[in-house]
């Protein structure tokens, strides 16, 4: 799940300006490795289209089908080991990263419905996965968008 919101989050906004880990090929390829891909400019296209894709949806713009092009030419392969069944993922090379990103989301989508939202700062892109008991947190970090959110709230009152 780490991976999952890392890429949604390798395009933030700092000081009003985008920053994209993806967009440049040596720091795409840095951060791909750091996450266990080659770094291939086919893997980082498709890392891309991997996070456009997952924001939109998360933002509720595209449905969940969107992701169905990323998927071709994946095979989840039974295999039965000492341990019990196991499910292997088979993949082409360049495709990995983004296929585990993909079933990242699936998985947080089935076992935490709903907690996988946007940053309610408007001017935020990031995106955050309430972990809390109530499903309530709104903000990727509450030092940095919550706090300036309740500023901004504090400042209106007394105005």
């Amino acid at each position: 799940m780490d991976t999952l919101l890392d890429l949604l989050n390798s395009r933030p906004l700092v000081n009003g300006k985008e920053q994209d880990a993806l967009g440049d090929p040596a720091t795409g390829r840095r951060w791909a490795r750091e996450h266990g891909g080659e770094g291939s400019l086919a893997e980082l296209a498709l890392l891309r289209e991997t996070r456009n894709s997952l924001r939109d949806i998360v933002h509720g713009e595209s449905p969940p089908t969107a992701l169905s092009p990323l998927l071709e030419g994946v095979h989840q392969i039974p295999e039965i080991t000492t341990d019990g069944l196991q499910w292997t993922v088979r993949t082409p090379p360049h495709a990995r990263l983004a296929v585990e990103v993909v079933l990242a989301w699936a998985a947080t989508e089935r076992q935490l419905p709903g907690r996988l939202r946007p940053c309610a700062n408007d001017e935020c892109r990031l995106f955050l996965l309430d972990r809390s008991r109530a499903n309530r947190a709104r903000w990727c970090s509450m030092a940095v968008c919550g706090n300036r959110e309740k500023a901004r709230r504090h400042y209106e009152r007394t105005r």
